[in-house]
């Protein structure tokens, strides 16, 4: 084929596609994949072949599977230039739709990566029908073929991925933003708008200035997934950098200067010869090769310890900002443009295998590993669940709120009195006595007499074995220690070094979201003390606290409160990027509550919201979205005891994450219900699907099946609506799928009409506003049994269940079944 084929079918006065000629290319031969919405939504595969790109139309898309063998269409050649298009094809032009570059990288022959041996191996390959490939993408990595299918059409080939290290059965097309732009095709602009003609990635935009990074969570155990990776996690100072005309300003997660203090870095930084701004840590190494807090702390005393800057994100790039890109995409530049600098260096990442990682981590004596979800965005100062920390020894970040005398030969003082945050109030977590050389006591000391006060800094006494001389709680530490006591004490806390980098207010008292240690009893028994509460940067003031929510129990809208702030890092990752259908019920259960979904003008400037179109009532309804705690409780706060987020997201709108089976029983037993349950399983197993039992926090159950947003709401819908069907043949005697009430009376309603654009149910772990404070409780199968009682899982019970199990409802979120796989196995039954 020649680029004759290509011009033909295009009128370049009617489309913004490159005319292009074939010609001279770069040092590697590259390649690229385009994910393309025309008639039908596929993927084009262009591998750059004597000047042109050789392309394939790939229905499916690319797999990383090498069991799976995905169809692909050989289409005209397309020029060279055509590998930097995203944009949008107007109607009535030939491929008609939106184009995003969805990998890009270079690309080579079996056993060479020189250019022109490469193309002749390629090119006989191409000739024989049997073109085998190296792919180096942002996502597609390793050994590829396409091999010609000779019965098929001519122009019928199948791409498959062969079995090497980067081979995994993990969809890598759950990966949907372009390398480019970070957008999905769905956030192209209208049809007109100016194509991104570009081979910088990222969005045009001036340097941003003092960036505070995106901080991790902590978690109790690590875990293997194939959308994740992992990196050491170092034992240093977070360092931003920042280059511009070959100057560099080094900074803290609190903004605090650190050129002075390591200014062979910055020197190091301003050889790397780009406008960029940096993420990584500033360590002290020992011998062994390990990060080491305290070599670092007393490295300017001492000059023990090599000092390195690990740089492990790219933020901005030479007028670019990256933050939007995926994580992947981010690395994979840093890589590209870090040259070797002196005490600079790349850090590295596995994918997948994080228990081995950590298990590595462990046997070497390391802090423990990080977490990172591959396709995470950068979110600016916020302490993301994207981001994970598992630590390997048990470390806390403390405020220094007094000292005690010494004791026998011990000078200027024996222990540290600790606090640090919990729920926006000041707590006492400890002391210390351990940890310190001469040095570090009297520079410590010398630091602290000018801090003494009167007072103590915390509301409640601090049990401390000596009395305490009290300071203004304005340093920062950081500890390891053995375990948390039931009072939420520390226990053995020796002391590290101080923390010089971190704001005082930022300390929190670390426990595990996900299982997470318990919280100490007194703070579970105080509840909120105040109207106002600090949650990360802002603060809320809550009003009515309270007001009594269940007369029957005494539950109040403090409870409820509580209950969303301990809950809240299992129940975030189901809300983001969720339109809420806010169910307000401000006066508690005895008085019916009422749905506000349009939010415009009704809510604080500061929360996200979106505005969506809807087709049924034919206007702009603004939503609101729970991004994060602090928009969490801000719902709490109004009223808002259930929690209802749409089944799709902000960007696949109309392809839910997942459908639902909603099964609502009719003056029948609960017991009915678990056998329906067990019906529908029965059913699920059958197709080869999955899904994941929950209550409703009512008399029902919900049964949720993952999708990865891979359909829209039809599709799904019909594919519930066979399940039920298929559920209801199986025990007709009490289940229907009538509609009306009154046609259903004793028997148990299978619903599959909730998987609608816009419909809502409960959250998983949403109280309802029911007798009994219930909350919608997922569960693990073998528990859908006789005697499964829904009012057992309450406001009061929920929290000490999730410590143990933490959030076994997250695979809903998914890769997704293969809805066709699973209707063709269903029809061969």
């Amino acid at each position: 084929m020649t680029l004759d084929d290509y011009r033909k079918k295009r009128d370049f006065d009617r489309t913004p596609e490159p005319q292009g000629r074939a010609g001279p290319s770069e040092p590697a031969l590259r390649f690229v994949v385009q994910k393309h919405a025309a008639s039908h939504l596929h993927y084009d595969l262009r591998l750059e072949l004597d000047g042109v790109l050789k392309s394939w139309a790939v229905p499916k898309g690319p797999s990383l599977d090498p069991a799976v063998k995905r169809l692909a269409m050989m289409v005209e050649d397309h020029p060279f230039d055509y590998r930097n298009f995203e944009g949008i094809i107007p109607a009535g032009n030939y491929g008609a739709g939106a184009v995003i570059i969805w990998d890009e990288g270079t690309c080579h022959a079996y056993g060479t990566e020189e250019r022109s041996e490469s193309e002749r191996i390629l090119r006989q390959g191409l000739a024989k029908g049997d073109l085998k490939f190296i792919l180096h993408g942002h996502k597609l990595k390793g050994r590829f073929a396409l091999v010609k299918i000779r019965s098929g059409k001519g122009n019928s080939w199948l791409l498959v991925k062969k079995d090497d290290e980067h081979a995994t059965a993990a969809d890598i097309t759950r990966h949907d933003r372009s390398v480019v732009s970070g957008r999905r095709l769905d956030e192209l602009g209208p049809e007109g708008e100016e194509p991104v003609m570009a081979d910088m990635p990222g969005e045009a935009a001036p340097m941003p200035h003092n960036v505070k990074p995106m901080l991790a969570t902590l978690v109790k155990d690590a875990f293997d997934h194939p959308d994740w990776v992992f990196e050491i996690k170092l034992d240093g100072y977070r360092t931003i950098a920042e280059i511009s005309a070959g100057s560099v300003l080094l900074y803290s997660r609190n903004l605090l200067p650190f050129n002075n203090r390591f200014p062979t870095i910055a020197a190091a930084l301003a050889g790397l010869g780009r406008e960029a701004i940096l993420d990584g840590e500033v360590t002290a190494m020992d011998e062994n090769g390990r990060s080491d807090f305290q070599l670092l702390q007393n490295h300017d005393r001492t000059g023990e310890g090599s000092i390195l800057y690990f740089i492990f994100d790219l933020l901005y790039l030479d007028g670019r900002d990256l933050r939007n890109l995926p994580l992947l995409t981010r690395k994979t530049l840093l890589q590209e443009i870090l040259p070797d600098l002196p005490q600079v260096r790349y850090c590295e990442h596995i994918g997948e295998t994080g228990i081995a990682f950590f298990q590595a981590a462990q046997d070497n004596g390391l802090e423990g590993i990080v977490a990172k979800l591959a396709d995470s965005r950068y979110e600016t100062g916020k302490r993301s669940s994207a981001w994970l920390k598992v630590k390997a020894t048990l470390r806390q970040e403390a405020i220094i709120c007094g000292f005690t005398e010494p004791r026998g030969s011990r000078k200027k003082f024996g222990t540290l009195v600790l606090g640090a945050y919990d729920k926006g109030e000041l707590v006492y977590i400890g002391t210390s006595g351990g940890g310190f050389d001469e040095a570090s006591l009297n520079e410590l000391h010398d630091m602290l007499l000018p801090l003494v006060q009167g007072d103590s800094p915390f509301k409640t006494r601090a049990a401390t074995r000596m009395p305490a001389q009290w300071v203004k709680p304005v340093l920062v530490c950081e500890v390891s220690f053995s375990e948390w006591t039931s009072d939420g004490v520390m226990r053995q806390p020796v002391f590290l070094g101080l923390r010089q980098d971190k704001d005082p207010v930022t300390i929190i008292r670390e426990t595990f979201p996900g299982p997470m240690a318990a919280p100490p009893p007194s703070a579970e028994k105080a509840g909120l003390a105040e109207k106002e509460l600090t949650i990360g940067s802002r603060r809320l003031k809550l009003t009515n606290l309270d007001k009594v929510f269940w007369p029957a129990e005494g539950y109040t809208k403090r409870d409820v409160i509580d209950y969303y702030r301990t809950i809240s890092p299992y129940l975030l990752p189901h809300l983001r990027d969720r339109p809420e259908s806010l169910y307000r019920t401000p006066n508690g259960i005895e008085e019916a509550g009422f749905f506000q979904k349009d939010v415009r003008d009704m809510v604080a400037d500061w929360p996200l919201t979106e505005a969506i179109y809807s087709e049924s009532q034919h206007k702009t309804i603004t939503f609101l979205i729970c991004q994060d705690e602090e928009s969490l409780i801000y719902m709490a706060n109004l009223g808002c005891i259930e929690i209802n987020p749409w089944l799709s997201r902000l960007g696949s709108l109309d392809n839910p994450d997942y459908l639902v089976i909603d099964l609502d029983p009719e003056e029948i037993g609960f017991e009915k219900v678990v056998e329906t349950a067990l019906a529908v399983k029965e059913v699920l197993d059958r197709a080869g699907a999955v899904g994941f039992p929950k209550t409703s926090g009512a008399t029902g159950m919900h049964i949720y099946v993952p999708l990865g947003a891979r359909y829209d709401y039809e599709t799904a819908g019909r594919f519930a609506h066979l399940i039920a069907t298929l559920a209801n043949h199986l025990v007709p005697d009490f289940t229907s799928l009538e509609r009306s009430p009154a046609k259903r009376q004793g028997k148990v309603y299978l619903d599959f009409l909730q998987n609608k654009r816009g419909q809502t149910l409960a959250a998983p772990y949403s109280i309802r506003p029911r007798t009994g404070a219930t909350v919608s409780t997922p569960l693990y199968w073998s528990e859908v049994a006789p005697g499964l009682e829904p009012r057992d899982f309450t406001i009061r019970t929920v929290p000490r269940r999730i410590e143990k199990t933490g959030d076994i409802f997250v695979r809903v979120l998914g890769p997704g079944i293969h809805m066709e796989r699973c209707i063709e196995t269903l029809e061969r039954l």
